[in-house]
C-alpha cells in the first residue's frame, strides 16, 4: 500500500468532518461531557476517600482507647473497615455503586459488606452514569458511526468513487484511509480525555506513583484504543457493503443496539437463568444448620467439645482444666472459630464457584462482543470489578480471622483457668493488649493476577483486530463498485 494515497484519503475525511458544523458541535457536547465526568469522578473519589480514612483513623482510635477488657469481650466488641477504592476508579465505576463501603468484623460471624451507594440511590441508578469510561464505551461508538456511516456510501452515490478508483486508488488504500481519518478524529477528543484523566489520577495519588501504576493507565488507553479500530474498522465496512448512505446507518445503528445493549442485558439474564444462585437467606441457612452439626463452642457441655476437653487432659496429663498450663476456654473459642471459618469458607467457595459460571457466559461473548471484552478490562483495571470485590472480601475474612485469633490466644496465655466467685473482679487484660491488632491493609490486585483473570477479553480484542485485518483484506479483493 502506498501510505502517502492512505494520507490523503484521511486528511481529506478529516477536512469533510471538520466543515460540518454538526460534528463541531457533537465535538463540544462529548467533550462538555468528559469534562463534567472527570470531575464529578474525581470529586466523588477524593470526598469518599477523605471520609473513609477519617473515619478509620476514628475506628482505631476508638479500639485501641478500650479499658481494660476480658479478651473475649473485645472479640465481640468488634472492628469496622471501610472499603478503600483504587484511584482509577474515578475513570471507570465498574461495580463501585453496588459494593458497599463498610463491613463489620467479629468473633464466629462473617458479616456481608454493607452501605452501598446503590442501596440509597433510586431506581435511576440501573439506567448507568455518567463516567468517562461509559461515554467511551458507548457514545463514541456512535458518534464514530454518525462520522462514518456515509463514508464510502456518500461516494457510491455521488459517483465518486469510480473517479477515485479509476485514479488508481485501491480498495486496500481507500478502506484503510478512511479508517486512519475516523482514528484521527476520535483522537480529538480520546487523547485530551486521556491526559486528563491522567493528571487527575496523578494529583490522586498525591503526585506519587509507581511504574506499576503508571501501566495501568497505559494498558486503559491502549484497550481503548483497539476498540476504537476495531468500531472505525466495522464502520467503514459496513459503509462499504452499503448500496446507500442511509442502509448504512439503520445496520450501523442495528448493530450499536445489538453489542451495546441486547448482547450484554441477554447475557446477565441467560447466565442467572443457567446458574442460579442461593439467596443470602438460603446461602447463611445452609452454613448454620452445618455449624449445628459441629456443636457450640460457648456450651461447655457439648458433646463435641467435650471430646476435645477429654484430649486434652488425657495430652497433658491432668485431671481438671485448671491445672491446663493455658485458658481452656480460650482454646476452645480458638478451635471454633477455626471451624465456624472452614465451614463458612466452604460454602462461600461454592458460591463464588457458581457467581464464575454466571461470569463466564459473559466472558465467552466477549469474543462476539468487543463491547463486553474492554468494559471487563477497564473495569479490572481500574480496580472496580467482581474479582477486586471479591479480593477485598477475603482479605476482609483473614483479617477478622486474625482479629479473633489473636484475642484466643491473649485469652489463653492470660487468663487464669481459675473459677471465679460471685464477688470477685471480672477477668481482664491491660489495654496495651489492642494495639497488636495491626492495622488493616487492603492489597489491590496485582496486574499479573489481573491479567490472568482477564485473558479471555485481552484474546478477545486482539482476536477481533486480526479477524477484521483479515477481512478487510479480502474485501479489498472483492467489493465492486455498484
Amino acid at each position: 500500500m502506498r501510505i502517502h494515497i492512505i494520507r490523503l484519503i484521511s486528511i481529506q475525511l478529516w477536512k469533510q468532518s471538520l466543515q460540518n458544523r454538526a460534528v463541531i458541535f457533537l465535538l463540544f457536547i462529548l467533550s462538555v461531557l468528559f469534562a463534567f465526568a472527570a470531575y464529578t469522578g474525581w470529586k466523588d473519589y477524593k470526598v469518599q476517600e477523605d471520609i473513609r480514612v477519617k473515619h478509620q483513623v476514628d475506628v482505631r482510635q476508638q479500639w485501641e482507647e478500650k479499658p481494660d477488657k476480658h479478651p473475649h469481650r473485645m472479640a465481640h466488641y468488634g472492628y469496622l473497615i471501610f472499603r478503600a477504592r483504587y484511584p482509577l476508579s474515578f475513570f471507570d465505576y465498574g461495580l463501585e455503586r453496588y459494593m458497599g463501603n463498610s463491613v463489620f468484623l467479629e468473633a464466629h460471624k462473617q458479616n456481608t459488606v454493607n452501605f452501598s451507594e446503590a442501596g440509597f440511590s433510586s431506581g435511576m441508578l440501573r439506567f448507568g452514569e455518567v463516567s468517562t469510561a461509559m461515554i467511551l464505551q458507548t457514545l463514541i461508538p456512535l458518534f464514530i458511526f454518525f462520522l462514518g456511516f456515509s463514508c464510502i456510501s456518500a461516494e457510491r452515490e455521488n459517483n465518486t468513487l469510480k473517479v477515485l478508483l479509476s485514479q488508481g486508488v485501491r480498495w486496500k488504500e481507500l478502506l484503510a484511509g478512511k479508517i486512519l481519518g475516523l482514528l484521527g478524529l476520535v483522537s480529538l477528543v480520546f487523547v485530551p480525555v486521556m491526559m486528563l484523566s491522567a493528571v487527575m489520577w496523578f494529583s490522586l495519588m498525591g503526585f506519587k506513583s509507581t511504574t506499576d501504576e503508571f501501566l495501568r493507565l497505559f494498558w486503559i488507553a491502549t484497550a481503548y484504543f483497539i476498540y476504537f479500530f476495531i468500531v472505525c474498522s466495522v464502520c467503514v465496512m459496513v459503509s462499504a457493503i452499503s448500496k446507500t448512505s442511509k442502509s448504512s446507518l439503520v445496520r450501523l445503528i442495528g448493530l450499536w443496539l445489538l453489542f451495546i445493549v441486547i448482547i450484554p442485558r441477554t447475557a446477565q439474564a441467560f447466565g442467572g437463568y443457567l446458574y442460579p444462585a442461593p439467596s443470602k437467606i438460603d446461602f447463611d441457612t445452609k452454613v448454620e444448620n452445618e455449624l449445628v452439626k459441629t456443636g457450640d463452642s460457648h456450651n461447655p457441655n457439648d458433646i463435641y467439645y467435650k471430646g476435645i476437653k477429654d484430649s486434652l487432659l488425657q495430652a497433658y496429663q491432668v485431671k481438671t482444666v485448671e491445672e491446663l498450663p493455658f485458658n481452656y476456654s480460650g482454646y476452645i473459642m480458638a478451635e471454633g472459630e477455626k471451624i465456624s471459618s472452614g465451614i463458612y469458607n466452604k460454602h462461600w467457595q461454592k458460591q463464588l464457584d457458581i457467581y464464575e459460571q454466571q461470569n463466564s457466559v459473559n466472558r465467552s461473548l466477549a469474543f462476539v462482543n468487543p463491547f463486553q471484552a474492554v468494559k471487563d478490562l477497564s473495569t479490572a483495571l481500574t480496580g472496580s470489578d467482581f474479582n477486586s470485590y471479591i479480593s477485598y472480601q477475603e482479605q476482609v475474612e483473614d483479617y477478622r480471622y486474625q482479629l479473633a485469633q489473636l484475642m484466643n490466644k491473649l485469652q489463653m496465655e492470660n487468663i487464669s483457668n481459675k473459677k471465679q466467685q460471685a464477688d470477685d473482679k471480672p477477668y481482664t487484660i491491660s489495654r496495651d493488649h489492642w494495639k497488636e491488632l495491626p492495622d488493616f491493609r487492603y492489597r489491590f490486585i496485582s496486574q499479573t493476577d489481573l491479567f490472568q483473570n482477564e485473558i479471555a477479553s485481552v484474546l478477545s480484542l486482539l482476536v477481533w483486530v486480526v479477524g477484521l485485518l483479515i477481512i478487510l483484506h479480502f474485501m479489498s479483493k472483492t467489493l465492486k463498485i455498484n
